[in-house]
């Protein structure tokens, strides 16, 4: 396998001192469960001691382990802070870097813009990206430090819920291209307002490479946004505006997909997504505008985006048959805001069928909670043929539906799932969606199960 992180670069990135023999390395992983022949193993300290899992991580074949103690049990380089090392170490990794570097914030759409990107990108030549939503301040860092650096783009996804997260990572990442998807209300609990929200994302900015370009999008925010870009920076907006730079001029969706034309910088190019949703719609617009202010040919762009299809937990959609029952899924398990869970809605509405939504609380959105999540009972209502919900916030939406709406609650997503199931008919159309902490996931794992 091509070797990632030579010795000596190991040595210089981090600033470690190997304890006895000097290795190198083909990857980087911080799971000693996952990791692959030949990794190096980041020995954290989060919830529990990385040191702990050494033994693990060198019998599954890790070349070494990076940490901040040696136990005499395997070839270790020494750091201070294994934390503050993989940050070096990421920091280094772009440095050496060759790519042109995409880096993507939003309240929504983030990990779903990541991937179209990594789409559009792969057709032009070799691309990175992180294969999940590695997107803290451990994250950030471990994607970049598993960047060849052959790789001709990166895609690097970067979120927050709290003030401050974001410019640490940014100013890590330097990224060509600065892609905001949206500002909306998630994690409110813990920024207090909408305008703190866009604050922060805007912090994005303050990492551009000089001459980089902004993907903003237009609305309300922009001139917030806008202001906080280094003078030198390109803004390009997007929306369906008809200032907008690059513009969604139409949305036609089904139950299967969109058909869209868009308009980006000054070529009109038409494409289908795999993925239902006018927010679908507009995250394929900025991923296109990230590659053509790259200088990538939009009408190719486009074509490598045809045909896109959404990750599962963020709008995938498959049939299963549950004994003599045939139902269709449309998995949003991963997250949820109050603005993905109206989107997701939408979505459903295009089915035909019974439509049972099935909700799971809402998180990190503090004294905003109660509003953010009863302000869901009319739409839900106006989509919904039943509704399955779980956790105390969700049952504030649950009382609040009216009596036409059928409706069940239970405390945890774990009591939900038995319940969903044995409410399923065939043809239902099944809406699940919830934060990630609510742990919706576990639906569709029983579901998955049963069939």
């Amino acid at each position: 396998m091509t070797v990632l992180w030579s010795a000596a670069d190991l040595e210089i990135a981090t600033g470690g001192v190997f304890a006895r023999d000097r290795f190198a390395v083909t990857g980087v992983a911080i799971d000693s469960r996952t990791l692959a022949n030949g990794d190096l193993f980041v020995a954290l300290t989060d919830s529990r001691d990385g040191h702990d899992f050494i033994p693990d991580a060198l019998q599954n074949g890790a070349a070494g382990a990076l940490a901040s103690r040696d136990d005499g049990i395997g070839p270790v380089l020494l750091v201070d802070d294994p934390q503050a090392a993989l940050t070096r170490l990421g920091e280094f990794a772009r440095a050496r870097a060759t790519a042109k570097v995409a880096a993507i914030t939003g309240s929504v759409g983030k990990s779903t813009t990541k991937e179209m990107l990594r789409r559009i990108f792969s057709h032009f030549g070799a691309t990175h990206a992180a294969e999940a939503s590695f997107n803290n301040h451990i994250g950030v860092p471990l994607t970049l430090a598993r960047m060849s650096p052959a790789a001709d783009f990166a895609v690097i996804e970067i979120g927050m819920n709290h003030p401050g997260e974001i410019a640490p990572l940014a100013a890590i990442t330097r990224p060509h291209v600065a892609i905001i998807t949206s500002i909306a209300a998630s994690h409110i609990g813990m920024m207090g307002s909408i305008e703190a929200i866009a604050d922060e994302k805007a912090t994005l900015l303050r990492g551009l490479v000089a001459g980089g370009a902004a993907i903003l999008p237009r609305g309300p925010h922009l001139a917030r946004l806008a202001r906080r870009a280094p003078d030198d920076t390109s803004i390009i907006s997007f929306g369906t505006q008809d200032l907008a730079e690059a513009r969604l001029i139409a949305a036609d969706s089904d139950p299967q997909g969109v058909d869209l034309a868009a308009r980006i910088l000054n070529r009109v190019v038409h494409l289908r997504l795999a993925a239902p949703g006018s927010h679908m719609a507009m995250n394929a617009v900025a991923a296109l505008a990230a590659a053509a202010a790259l200088g990538l040919d939009p009408e190719a762009a486009a074509a490598a985006l045809d045909g896109f299809v959404p990750l599962a937990g963020r709008g995938a959609r498959r049939r299963l048959r549950l004994g003599d029952i045939a139902i269709t899924i449309i998995d949003e398990s991963y997250n949820a805001s109050a603005a993905s869970v109206r989107a997701a809605l939408d979505v459903l509405a295009l089915h035909e069928g019974r439509h049972v939504v099935v909700l799971g609380d809402m998180l990190e959105l503090g004294d905003f909670a109660d509003r953010e999540h009863r302000d869901l009972a009319d739409p839900v209502a106006a989509v919904a043929d039943l509704v399955l919900a779980c956790g105390e916030k969700m049952r504030l939406m649950a009382d609040d539906l009216p009596d036409t709406c059928p409706h069940r609650w239970a405390d945890s997503a774990e009591k939900l799932a038995p319940l969903v199931r044995d409410a399923l008919r065939d043809g239902d159309v099944v809406l699940v969606k919830g934060s990630f902490g609510s742990r919706m996931r576990t639906i569709i794992t029983t579901l998955e199960a049963a069939a």
